[in-house]
């Protein structure tokens, strides 16, 4: 490790894109402390310290949201855009032929298009979000052109996040959005340790910190395995004869990954199951006492602290990891691919026979895959209920994000390094 990290320094080329790429965090983190005029910040902190639902929310927004920064957002409107864009292209044949079809510059348009949708997106969210915390006396000025405005800095923010975002993707070290969260979720870390040390150590809980850690460690190692993890099915390609030359007749194997859908069905089920808390929590302060009183129930199901917002959490993790591997993951498409380049699985009819074996493997370990993530997903409901500790720096979806991101990082980079050996080579 210490000779690849030195082997990084040495070429200049890798390390002035890892440089360029901590001062555009830099930046990310700078903006994220600035907050937008108008705000109450002792009502706030009081707000996210009472809600921790809201705390879910903050940590996609990269911890922007709890100081209403320029960027409170943070890349979240982007996200939703390329998941819709995503969706879109299984309900449009025209945008899927755009996509795969038309090669860089189909591509290039879909993005383009991706930009424009996170438009609306930031400033509908954002209008919302300014709602909500007036509705909590939170934010103080008030008038259509101070509403206007915040909605102005909050939708430009999350546009300059998504264009630092686009630079360091640029540079091919990791990818952009993914590592801007990643500086988000890593940043309150040192801040919530302390806060955890100052309010919930005691000496008479010394083993209860020890089995804390000892689980932390397990779930880092557990998240590396299965996110690496895949099932390799053996191919074969029949050998074929043009002029005086044999080609083909070689094996290989085709991966298929346990965690195909990576953290896609936890940023799904975390969206649906926070839509009703904001909305109880909006409608808490209603005139109608009747609606407030319902308002309030609601909130209390809808909370974290509620095994029934677990229980719904877990399902529609598992559930979404099935809806989004079949979106990304066509077995007939590559029954075919297979079929076309003279490729076979041993024992399996090409074609069709070939597209029903692939289904099947897929639908079994992406139950395994499924389940994990569930769990993994309301990993802090069980520490929270054994320890008592009701403060956890970073939850089961965060440390999923944070590892992903790392392995991601480390394969782009050992790539590069691999590809100037070739060169020296």
């Amino acid at each position: 490790m210490l000779e690849k990290i030195t082997q990084i320094f040495r070429i200049k080329e890798l390390r002035n894109k890892i440089f360029f790429i901590l001062a555009l965090l830099v930046v990310f983190r700078l903006v994220a402390n600035i907050p937008i005029p108008g705000v109450d910040q002792n009502k706030l902190k009081m707000f996210f310290d009472s809600n921790q639902l809201f705390g879910l929310l903050n940590l996609f927004s990269g911890r922007g949201l709890s100081s209403i920064s320029l960027v409170m957002l943070g890349v979240g409107p982007y996200i939703t855009a390329s998941i819709i864009m995503q969706l879109l292209t299984m309900i449009i044949p025209s945008l899927e032929k755009i996509y795969k079809e038309e090669g860089e510059a189909g591509r290039q348009k879909f993005n383009q298009w991706t930009r424009w949708a996170t438009v609306p997106l930031a400033a509908m969210q954002t209008f919302g979000m300014i709602a909500l915390f007036r509705s909590q006396g939170i934010i103080t000025s008030g008038g259509a052109g101070s509403i206007f405005s915040m909605i102005a800095i909050a939708t430009a923010g999350t546009i300059f996040l998504m264009w630092l975002g686009e630079l360091i993707t640029e540079k091919g070290v990791g990818n952009g959005v993914s590592l801007i969260i990643f500086a988000g979720i890593v940043s309150g870390l040192p801040s919530s340790l302390m806060n955890l040390y100052a309010t919930s150590v005691d000496s008479s809980q010394i083993f209860t910190y020890i089995i804390l850690g000892a689980v932390l460690v397990l779930a880092i190692l557990a998240v590396v395995f299965v996110t690496e993890g895949q099932r390799n099915i053996p191919v074969s390609y029949a050998k074929r004869i043009k002029g005086n030359k044999m080609y083909g007749g070689s094996s290989t194997h085709l991966p298929l990954r346990i965690n195909q859908a990576g953290v896609i069905p936890i940023i799904f089920a975390l969206s649906i199951m926070l839509f009703p808390g904001m909305i109880a929590n909006f409608l808490t302060k209603s005139s109608n006492t009747t609606l407030a009183a319902i308002a309030v129930k609601a909130s209390a199901i809808f909370s974290p602290t509620n095994w029934f917002y677990w229980f719904m959490y877990f399902i529609l993790v598992v559930a979404f990891t099935y809806f989004y591997t079949a979106v990304v993951f066509d077995p007939n498409k590559i029954a075919e691919s297979l079929q076309k380049q003279g490729g076979y699985i041993l024992g399996i009819r090409p074609g069709k026979n070939t597209a029903d074996y692939l289904y099947r493997i897929m639908n079994r370990i992406t139950l395994s895959g499924a389940f994990f993530l569930g769990f993994i997903a309301i990993l802090p409901f069980f520490i929270q209920s054994f320890t008592n500790i009701a403060s956890i720096s970073i939850g089961g979806t965060g440390l999923l994000i944070v590892v992903s991101v790392v392995i991601e990082t480390i394969k782009q980079i050992q790539g590069q390094l691999a590809m100037r050996d070739y060169d020296e080579f």
